[in-house]
């Protein structure tokens, strides 16, 4: 089953919309309503946009339409409920994880004909609505707000290029997956939802088979759900390559005493 999730999201990556869809089935078991859900409200942008010519303005107003007419205005939150990483819920609510939501408006822009990416601007994921060849707008999917000239430069500060060498490339989706599967595992595990959040780590792993946190976090749902016996490998994996984490080295003593009560009883 993962396998064959996993060969659907490669195949739907420029759709990013349909991708956590495929995910949010997998994970939750439940079909997305998302698409006619949004379906008022492209067509509300739509016709606002007809009364304007001029695509910067458009892409203005299509922000100004969301954020204001359709309430996607929203805080940053220390910590997202698993209800934020369902598309429909999610939309529902207005309390949208950020990738999640930038999936929705990306949607949306397409719809409306614009073309439109994620990006990574530091400390966040941002959206880019395409106003012409020249000129685009990154604003923050959660707020709205958009940056100017000089506040990009700032964030771009950061990373080590020096300015003429500055490229806002395309997030890799793969990325924008492992960000949203990661969030809503901890969410789960925070609700105490260990059986959803094995599917989360399942897909994880899958994605990352090396990751020995993702092992660790495997081991502990197992764990949870009674399944100590198959816990105990994910745990060896993590104790073996990081043998000097603090968790790692508890795990070392409570699965050499298992081994140890093993050996007596038998």
């Amino acid at each position: 089953m993962t396998e064959l999730l996993l060969s659907e999201i490669s195949e739907s990556q420029d759709d990013l919309l349909r991708t956590f869809s495929l995910i949010e089935e997998f994970i939750f078991d439940d079909s997305s309503r998302i698409k006619d859900l949004l379906e008022p409200v492209i067509a509300n942008c739509q016709e606002q946009l007809a009364e304007y010519e001029d695509q910067f303005e458009q892409a203005e107003h299509l922000i100004n339409t969301l954020y204001v007419d359709h309430l996607f205005l929203d805080n940053e939150r220390k910590k997202w409920p698993s209800l934020s990483f369902q598309l429909a819920s999610a939309f529902e609510n207005r309390m949208m994880f950020p990738i999640l939501k930038a999936a929705i408006i990306q949607h949306i822009a397409t719809e409306c004909g614009f073309e439109s990416d994620l990006v990574f601007v530091p400390e966040k994921t941002m959206v880019r609505l395409v106003c012409n060849e020249s000129y685009a707008i990154i604003f923050d999917p959660l707020s709205g707000e958009s940056l100017n000239f000089h506040e990009l430069d700032t964030r771009m500060e950061e990373l080590s290029a020096a300015p003429e060498q500055y490229h806002l490339a395309p997030m890799d989706v793969n990325i924008l997956v492992v960000e949203y599967l990661t969030a809503c595992k901890n969410a789960l595990i925070g609700e105490e939802n260990f059986n959803t959040a094995l599917r989360c780590v399942d897909l994880l792993v899958s994605l990352r088979p090396e990751d020995p946190l993702e092992r660790r976090d495997r081991g502990f749902l197992l764990h949870q759900l009674d399944c100590f016996k198959v816990a105990c490998d994910d745990y060896r994996f993590f104790v073996e390559q990081c043998p000097e984490d603090p968790a790692a080295q508890l795990l070392k003593i409570q699965l050499d005493n298992i081994k140890i009560t093993n050996t007596v009883i038998h």
